[in-house]
C-alpha cells in the first residue's frame, strides 16, 4: 500500500513524462515539445497544497525552461546525466524532506538510479520494462497524456482524506 499522504515532494523527468517523448523540429531546426495542460494544473494544485515540485531532466531546453517557469516549479535541473546526483542537488535546494517523502515519475533506464533512492518510484504506463519492474506505482496514462495529473490527483486525494 502506498502512503500518498506522506508525499512532500514530487519530482519528474520531462521527456516521456511531462511530454510524450517525441521531439518535433521546425524548418529552422528548433525543437518543439507538447505539454499536457491538465498535467500543469495538477502540478499547480499540488504546489498550492504545500507539496514541492521539481524536475530533473537529462536534456536542456528553453521550451522546458519556459513551461516550468510558467508553472512556478520549486526546482528545475536540466542537463543532468547523473540523476542520483540531481536528487542530492534538489534536496539541498529544498531541504527538510527525506527520501521516503519523495515520489519520482520516470520512463526510461536513465531514471533507474533516482527511482531506487526515493520513497515512491513511479513509472508512466509506457515506460521501459526495467522501469516498470521497479516502480511501486504504474500510471494508467502514458507520458505526456495525463500521467502526471493522475499522480497529482492521487496525492491530493490522500491529503484531503478522500481515499
Amino acid at each position: 500500500m502506498i502512503d500518498w499522504k506522506a508525499v512532500r515532494m514530487l519530482i519528474t523527468d520531462v521527456d516521456g513524462v511531462l511530454t510524450d517523448g517525441s521531439l518535433y523540429y521546425d524548418a529552422n531546426g528548433e525543437s518543439i515539445k507538447r505539454f499536457n495542460v491538465r498535467d500543469g494544473l495538477g502540478i499547480k494544485r499540488l504546489m498550492a497544497a504545500g507539496v514541492k515540485c521539481a524536475v530533473i531532466t537529462g536534456r536542456t531546453s528553453q521550451i522546458v525552461e519556459a513551461r516550468l517557469r510558467e508553472l512556478e516549479y520549486d526546482a528545475v535541473l536540466q542537463g543532468v546525466i547523473d540523476k542520483a546526483a540531481g536528487l542530492s542537488r534538489v534536496r539541498k535546494l529544498l531541504p527538510g524532506i527525506s527520501a521516503h517523502e519523495i515520489a519520482y515519475i520516470g520512463d526510461d533506464v536513465n531514471d533507474l538510479p533516482i527511482l531506487a533512492l526515493v520513497g515512491i518510484p513511479i513509472a508512466v504506463a509506457d515506460a521501459a520494462d526495467e522501469v516498470l519492474r521497479i516502480a511501486r506505482h504504474v500510471t494508467a496514462h502514458v507520458g505526456g497524456n495525463g500521467a502526471v495529473r493522475e499522480v497529482c490527483d492521487l496525492i491530493l486525494a490522500a491529503k484531503s482524506g478522500s481515499v
